[in-house]
């Protein structure tokens, strides 16, 4: 006997979740790190342990960039900020443009400043922008660019 979920059920986790991880492990690497920070706190011992994993002795800079823009982010949104469980094989219209923002901060900082301004609820975002320039600049200094 097969089970299925109700086609509304479906539906409405998608509008929840509409977005597919991304295909660029460092993007998910950092996305772990964000929801278990986003989850249990800037000291969370997981995401600590994946970035020691990732980046081997080199991983203080970006896990501490990492930490510094959770800070930020917290501290500036107007409203919450929606992420979802760190197992999870979906991302939320937050998470997904904050992925955005890390891919682009570099190339495109107009199209960053857009997105994170939208993203937080405020118009002057230069400081988190640039707090998430310093994250895409350590892991692409390690050589894991982050990338959607």
């Amino acid at each position: 006997m097969s089970m299925s979920v109700p086609p509304s059920s479906v539906a409405e986790r998608l509008s929840v979740l509409p977005h597919t991880l991304p295909a660029c492990e460092n993007a998910r690497l950092v996305l772990f790190a964000i929801r278990r920070m986003g989850a249990n706190g800037l000291a969370d011992a997981r995401a600590a342990h994946a970035m020691f994993t990732a980046f081997g002795e080199r991983f203080r800079r970006p896990l501490m960039l990492v930490r510094a823009l959770m800070a930020d982010l917290a501290t500036s949104a107007a409203g919450p900020i929606s992420i979802t469980h760190c197992c999870c094989s979906r991302m939320t219209h937050a998470e997904r443009a904050l992925m955005h923002v890390l891919a682009r901060v570099e190339l495109y900082p107009d199209n960053a400043r857009v997105l994170l301004a939208d993203l937080l609820g405020i118009r002057r975002v230069d400081g988190i922008l640039a707090s998430a320039a310093v994250v895409a600049a350590a892991f692409a200094d390690e050589g894991r660019p982050i990338t959607c």
